[in-house]
């Protein structure tokens, strides 16, 4: 589903040329649940750009689905990852003043569906995180555990066929970081793909399979 072939990628930072990717190949089949680890400045931030279609390769070619997307502009690129990628992030990147149901359609509504798909598709994926009880709920009326179970629906509402989760349960505590796991693994359980940045190795050991990067190159 995921394949990296030779990918490089500079910056230039003032008169300093940083790179962050140094001819990364990776392949991550379809179903699989990987997780990324490295220390700060390893990389791992870009692959996940890179991964996601939210930043191009200076060189190498990256294929997702059998599409090249290593050289898409802007808009192709934001097509691929509404379709294709759903994001869960560290922070929960939510509307203070919306309900659960309305944060879980913004996506939907972006994708062109109508007012009436998007409320099923949010009241489904939200039932599928165990919050079927709280679609009216704001941000401020749910834990942090709920909350990234929110975002792990509004991830989940548009049926992608890859998630992405950066630091999922990083501003989380102990107990709620389990649950999200849990979820996470059920959706593995159902042919999701997942890909998960994370600097815990108690998070990586429930993933099948670990991908260390350093210096911006996979060593493991």
């Amino acid at each position: 589903m995921i394949e990296l072939s030779n990918i490089t990628k500079t910056y230039q930072m003032g008169s300093q040329v940083v790179h962050a990717l140094k001819g990364v190949d990776l392949t991550i089949e379809e179903g699989e649940f990987v997780a990324i680890m490295g220390p700060s400045g390893s990389g791992k931030s870009t692959l996940m750009n890179m991964i996601g279609c939210l930043d191009v390769p200076t060189s190498g070619q990256y294929t997702l689905d059998d599409i090249d997307v290593s050289q898409m502009t802007d808009d192709e690129q934001a097509r691929v990852r509404n379709k294709r990628i759903g994001f869960v992030f560290q922070q929960f990147n939510l509307l203070p003043r919306t309900t659960a149901v309305k944060q879980v359609s913004l996506p939907l509504m972006y994708a062109g569906f109508s007012r009436s798909e998007r409320t099923d598709r949010a009241v489904e994926a939200l039932t599928a995180v165990g919050l079927g009880d709280r679609t009216g709920h704001k941000p401020d009326e749910l834990s942090g555990g709920q909350q990234q179970r929110v975002a792990i629906a509004r991830a989940l509402a548009p049926k992608p066929s890859i998630i992405l989760a950066d630091e999922p349960t990083g501003a989380l505590d102990t107990h709620s970081g389990e649950e999200i796991m849990g979820i996470f693994k059920e959706m593995h359980g159902e042919g999701m793909t997942i890909v998960i940045i994370t600097h815990d190795p108690e998070v990586a050991e429930q993933a099948e399979r670990t991908i260390w990067i350093r210096d911006g190159v996979i060593v493991d």
